[in-house]
């Protein structure tokens, strides 16, 4: 039986890196690769300080997901973008083995050797957002997504979005927003494989309006989601 919670922190779209070996495909895409369409903004800087004060394992990827959509799974339409999905399939197999497994199969390498350790996970994919999406502003400043039919994850869910309303009242907290947490993602695949008993999967999602630019204060956002995070996982033990 399990005996203790081992947190492990991932991030799946932390860099606009091109690898060399596919930088034709890239010509003139600069201003494409710095939006937010080429990476999360401020997201493997938060990742980093989760894991540096939390003190917790970081599996963080930081090629562009315009090369592949680590947080897709194999055959989604968008695992690829308009820039590689035109390449050859011989092609598209070699960015899956070389760049899209590796991360996929580490994370999922993490959470069987915490397993065998007798351990429970409970994995954080760290990732960012948008402010402003299709001319409207989003009014979600951090999103919590999880599966709503995993009872472990509802709980520690609603607890940490309790946590964070507590710690800063004026911080808009949503559950399952911007985005839905069952949708196509690596802890969604991940739950697949693992049991609701041993793996909690959930995706941290921050407006990059906390994190980069101007009035952005990302140390105090790392602070309060590590502080809310740690006392969420020391009231289940």
């Amino acid at each position: 039986m399990a005996t203790r919670d081992q947190l492990l922190l991932s991030c799946e779209h932390g860099g606009r890196r091109v690898p060399a070996a596919w930088r034709a495909s890239f010509r003139g895409a600069g201003p494409v690769l710095d939006s937010h369409r080429g990476y999360d903004a401020g997201a493997l800087s938060l990742a980093r300080a989760l894991s540096r004060r939390l003190r917790a394992p970081l599996l963080a990827a930081t090629v562009t997901r315009l090369l592949v959509d680590l947080n897709r799974s194999e055959g989604h339409p968008r695992l690829f973008s308009e820039l590689t999905r035109g390449l050859p399939s011989r092609e598209r197999q070699r960015i899956l083995a070389l760049q899209h497994r590796p991360h996929r199969g580490a994370v999922a390498g993490a959470v069987v050797r915490a397993l065998d350790r007798g351990d429970r996970v409970v994995h954080v994919a760290v990732h960012s957002f948008t402010p402003v999406w299709a001319g409207t502003s989003r009014r979600t400043e951090v999103g919590l997504l999880y599966d709503p039919a995993r009872p472990g994850e509802r709980r520690f869910a609603t607890a940490w979005q309790r946590a964070l309303r507590e710690a800063a009242p004026g911080l808009t907290v949503h559950r399952n927003a911007p985005y839905r947490g069952t949708a196509d993602g690596l802890t969604t695949a991940l739950r697949r494989r693992f049991a609701p008993g041993c793996y909690l999967g959930l995706e941290l999602e921050v407006s990059q309006g906390h994190l980069v630019g101007r009035g952005a204060r990302p140390q105090e956002m790392a602070r309060l989601l590590a502080d809310t995070l740690s006392r969420v996982a020391e009231a289940r033990r």
